[in-house]
C-alpha cells in the first residue's frame, strides 16, 4: 500500500484542483456583484423623483428610458414609473396600456419559481423578477381606473372593481397564511379595503336612474372602508334620500394626486424571533442545518414616508371657491402597514440566506478536506465574507405613486367653465393656481385630474374627453 496516496501531505491532486477552482469561483462571483451592486434601485430612482416633482418631465422620461435600457430587472419598476409621466403629460391612454402591461405580468409572477427563489437565496432578492409590492398591485387597479376616466371611461368601472378584487384576494391569502402559522385568526388586520374602487363605482352608477341603487350601495361601502374620509355620509344620504343632480346640472369631479408617495430604502435590522422562526423554515428547505444562536444584522428593505407640502387642494370656479379635496387613498400608509405586516418575513428571507451561504462556504471546505487555518481556508472564508457583504437590500418599487390620492364632487351648471386648482394646508392657500376649462353637460359626470407632488402641479391637467395622446 502506498502510504504517500493517504497522507495528508499528499492528497489527490484533483481535490486541490477542486477546492481552489470553487474558492476562486466564489470570489469571482463576490467581486462581480460588488462591481455591479454601488448603486441600488433607491439611487437610482432618486434622481428620476428629484426631476418629476421640480416639473422637470422630459429629464424625468428621459432618465427612465436610460434606466429601462440599462437595468432590465428593474424594468416593470421603472414602467410604473413611466405611466405616471405619461398621465401627467397629458396621455392617459399610454398610461393605462403601460400599466395593463404591467398589471398582467405581477399577476403571472404570483406563481412561484422555484428556480428563481434558489437564485436568490445565493445571490440576493434583486435577482428575482420583480412581482410588485401587495399595495402596488391594488394601486395599479386603481390608477388604470383613473386613466381610463381620463380618456374614453369606458373600463373604469371594470377596473374599480379590479379594485376591490385585488385587495379581498391579498387579504384572504394574508388570513389563510396567519392562520395556518399562528392556529388562531389574525388580530389585527393591515390590508384593509381601498375605498377609491367602490367610490369610483357609486359615481359611475349614479348617472344613470337604473343603477341608483347600486350607487347607494357603494356609498354606504365607501363610508365602512374609509370613515375617515371627509364626504364619505353626505354622499351616503344623498344617494339614499336625495336626487344625484338637479335639472340643468351635472357633476365634476375633482381628483388630485398629492405629495410625495413612499419609496424603499436599505436598512440594518436586528433579526427578530418571528424572523427566527420563519428564516428557520426556509434554511430547512435547503438542508437540514439550523440558525445559529447570534447573527449580525442583516440589509433588508424598509418603505419611507414624506410629508406632504399640501395638505389638500382648493377649487375654485369661475373665480369661485367651492370646496377643497379630501383623501380617498392614504398610500403612503398603506404601504407602510403592510409592511410591517410582512416585516418578519422580509427579514427572514436575509437571515436565511446568510446561513445557506455561510453553508456553503463550511461545505466547500468540508467536502474538499481543506485543513483548518490552511491559506487555501483562509482564502474560502474571505471568498464567504464577500460573498454575504456584497448582498443588495431590494429597494424596488413604485417610485411615482402619491402620498395620497384625492377627491371633490361639485354639482355645477351645464355649460362652460374655468377651473383653478390651487394647493392649500392649515394656514390657507400657497403657490400658484393650475387652470383648465370643463364642460359640464346635463345630468353627466365630467372629471378633471392634476398631480401636485410638492408646491406645484406638473405636466396637465387632465379632462375627460381631451385627446389622451
Amino acid at each position: 500500500m502506498n502510504s504517500r496516496a493517504t497522507s495528508p501531505r499528499f492528497r489527490p491532486v484533483h481535490a486541490n484542483v477542486m477546492t481552489r477552482g470553487l474558492v476562486r469561483a466564489l470570489m469571482l462571483f463576490a467581486i462581480m456583484v460588488a462591481q455591479s451592486g454601488c448603486a441600488s434601485h433607491y439611487d437610482r430612482i432618486w434622481s428620476v423623483r428629484e426631476a418629476y416633482f421640480a416639473g422637470h418631465l422630459a429629464d424625468a422620461e428621459a432618465q427612465v428610458e436610460k434606466q429601462l435600457q440599462k437595468h432590465k430587472r428593474e424594468s416593470d419598476a421603472f414602467l410604473l414609473d413611466k405611466a405616471m409621466l405619461e398621465l401627467a403629460g397629458g396621455r392617459p391612454k399610454n398610461a393605462e396600456r403601460i400599466l395593463r402591461g404591467v398589471r398582467d405580468r405581477f399577476d403571472h409572477l404570483e406563481e412561484k419559481d422555484v428556480g428563481e427563489f434558489t437564485a436568490s437565496m445565493l445571490t440576493d432578492d434583486t435577482r428575482r423578477a420583480y412581482a410588485g409590492e401587495d399595495y402596488e398591485k391594488v394601486l395599479i387597479r386603481a390608477m388604470l381606473s383613473l386613466s381610463n376616466l381620463m380618456s374614453d371611461g369606458g373600463d373604469a368601472g371594470a377596473y374599480a372593481l379590479q379594485v376591490v378584487d385585488k385587495q379581498q384576494q391579498i387579504i384572504n391569502a394574508v388570513v389563510e397564511k396567519q392562520k395556518k402559522e399562528t392556529e388562531q385568526p389574525p388580530a389585527e388586520l393591515a390590508y384593509k379595503q381601498v375605498a377609491l374602487g367602490p367610490y369610483i363605482r357609486a359615481m359611475l352608477a349614479e348617472e344613470s336612474p337604473l343603477t341608483l341603487e347600486d350607487a347607494a350601495r357603494a356609498r354606504v361601502q365607501v363610508a365602512n372602508w374609509e370613515p375617515g374620509f371627509r364626504d364619505a355620509q353626505a354622499d351616503v344620504q344623498r344617494a339614499k334620500f336625495e336626487k344625484p343632480v338637479g335639472q340643468g346640472h351635472g357633476v365634476l369631479y375633482v381628483f388630485a394626486l398629492v405629495g410625495r408617495g413612499p419609496i424603499k430604502q436599505e436598512k440594518e435590522e436586528m433579526p427578530t424571533q418571528a424572523a427566527l422562526l420563519i428564516a428557520d423554515r426556509i434554511v430547512n428547505a435547503f438542508s437540514n442545518r439550523s440558525i445559529p444562536p447570534t447573527l449580525a444584522p442583516v440589509k433588508v428593505p424598509q418603505v419611507i414616508n414624506f410629508p406632504s407640502i399640501a395638505d389638500a387642494v382648493a377649487v375654485r370656479v369661475d373665480g369661485e371657491l367651492k370646496g377643497q379635496t379630501a383623501t380617498i387613498v392614504d398610500v403612503g400608509t398603506m404601504a407602510a402597514r403592510q409592511q410591517e405586516a410582512r416585516y418578519p418575513e422580509v427579514i427572514a428571507r436575509a437571515v436565511a440566506r446568510r446561513v445557506i451561504k455561510k453553508g456553503a462556504i463550511y461545505v466547500v471546505q468540508e467536502v474538499a478536506d481543506v485543513d483548518k487555518g490552511s491559506p487555501l481556508s483562509l482564502l474560502a472564508t474571505v471568498a464567504g465574507v464577500a460573498w454575504e457583504a456584497t448582498e443588495n437590500a431590494d429597494t424596488r418599487c413604485w417610485g411615482l405613486l402619491p402620498d395620497t390620492i384625492q377627491v371633490l364632487r361639485l354639482e355645477l351648471p351645464v355649460g362652460d367653465h374655468e377651473i383653478a386648482l390651487r394647493p392649500a394646508s392649515r394656514s390657507g392657500e400657497f403657490a400658484s393656481s393650475a387652470r383648465t376649462k370643463v364642460t359640464i353637460h346635463d345630468g353627466r359626470n365630467s372629471y378633471l385630474m392634476g398631480t401636485l407632488p410638492a408646491s406645484d402641479f406638473v405636466g396637465t391637467l387632465l379632462t375627460s374627453g381631451g385627446p389622451g395622446e
